[in-house]
């Protein structure tokens, strides 16, 4: 997979416009981390989102978790939301291969790059009560806040379907 071709963040607005999907940008510094991105005060309206890359123990199904930035995700409770034995972050080189993408850049918008559909999409309920999501725009140098009726029009048009679950929360220990 050529990097430039399929994580064209040219691509990504392209494909924005051309299904309608309205948006307002902010860009900012490089951020790497739900930390870092905390700190950021951009203005913008919308659910911070935490997006997480898995992988089943084979390697053969690859999912995407989008929950709320400051929802401290029960890895061990996500198996059993998409009927699976195990899961583990996923690779940077299948987050490349899968999303188009690196680390630090992962959000919904990266389904773009997914034409073959590999990847499941599970959204918690808690963020999809937002209006607006915020998300990477294949970078980690600006986030835009989509409506939520319009993201889940994006998602539809890369040919995604996503479920919507009640992702644990991690006990408080």
């Amino acid at each position: 997979m050529d990097l430039q071709d399929t994580n064209s963040i040219e691509h990504l607005f392209s494909f924005l416009e051309e299904h309608q999907i309205p948006y307002v940008r902010a860009d900012h510094i490089p951020v790497f981390t739900v930390e870092e991105s905390k700190k950021l005060n951009l203005g913008l309206e919308g659910g911070a989102t935490k997006n997480l890359f898995l992988r089943d123990k084979k390697g053969k199904r690859h999912f995407l978790f989008c929950v709320e930035q400051s929802k401290q995700v029960d890895l061990k409770q996500l198996p059993k939301l998409v009927d699976s034995s195990n899961l583990s972050f996923a690779s940077p080189d299948r987050l490349l291969k899968h999303l188009g993408i690196l680390p630090g850049s992962v959000s919904l918008l990266a389904l773009v790059n997914d034409e073959k559909g590999q990847v499941e999409v599970i959204v918690d309920e808690e963020l999809w009560e937002e209006e607006h999501i915020l998300c990477h725009p294949l970078t980690n140098t600006a986030t835009l806040s989509i409506k939520k009726q319009a993201l889940e029009h994006f998602i539809q048009k890369t040919g995604h379907l996503f479920q919507l679950v009640e992702v644990p929360q991690q006990p408080i220990q």
